[in-house]
């Protein structure tokens, strides 16, 4: 709960609205691009500089914690681990797993209050 000269006000986290910018944020980036290996370092951290961008003109009083991988579809088996300690009231996460022709992009975005 936010208390701004004398005005009380919550705000909450939207997963469907972070969700559309990080869509549209990997889309602009590699929407229509094959894979190639030596790009994605490029494209990871684009997707990251922009999504990261993109959310904080929104002007929310969130803090955000972005990670993203890139990788061939190739069939071959990603393991990734991530852990937080948060308030579940008010903090979140959002999980969003994209598969473009050749490419299988997941991005993790955690939000703090």
């Amino acid at each position: 709960l936010f208390i701004f000269q004398n005005l009380s006000f919550q705000v909450s986290f939207s997963p469907d609205e972070a969700s559309n910018v990080v869509k549209e944020c990997i889309e602009g980036i590699i929407g229509g691009v094959d894979y190639s290996q030596n790009k994605v370092n490029q494209w990871t951290a684009s997707i990251v500089e922009h999504t990261l961008t993109q959310l904080v003109k929104q002007g929310k009083p969130f803090k955000y914690i972005v990670n993203c991988a890139v990788m061939q579809k190739s069939g071959a088996g990603l393991h990734t681990a991530n852990s937080c300690y948060w308030d579940t009231t008010t903090d979140g996460k959002m999980h969003c797993i994209l598969v473009l022709c050749v490419k299988c992009i997941i991005l993790r975005l955690f939000v703090f209050y």
